[in-house]
């Protein structure tokens, strides 16, 4: 029963990461529409952070070498720019 629980649970924790992190591109296109140029606002690297960290633990759970490196990169960049965005505002 557990392992059932703990499966499901898996899977809806990669889909909410999946859509956290395809949430970020919405983000994108409204404020680029809104400023009429291509913008990347902050909160796009937060959805990143987001969506990285429950896709990671999914990949994890799913002990997929190939996925954990890829999420792995993608946090580091998304961390590296917050941490930039932060030092530029003060």
């Amino acid at each position: 029963m557990y392992g059932i629980l703990h499966q499901n649970l898996m899977v809806y924790i990669g889909f909410i990461g999946q859509l956290v992190f395809t949430s970020r591109f919405i983000v994108q296109w409204i404020a680029s529409e809104r400023a009429r140029s291509s913008v990347m606002p902050v909160i796009f690297w937060w959805l990143s952070l987001a969506g990285g960290v429950a896709l990671l633990s999914y990949a994890i759970w799913r002990m997929d070498p190939v996925f954990i490196m890829g999420q792995s990169m993608g946090l580091l960049v998304y961390s590296r720019n917050l941490f930039l965005i932060r030092r530029t505002i003060g």
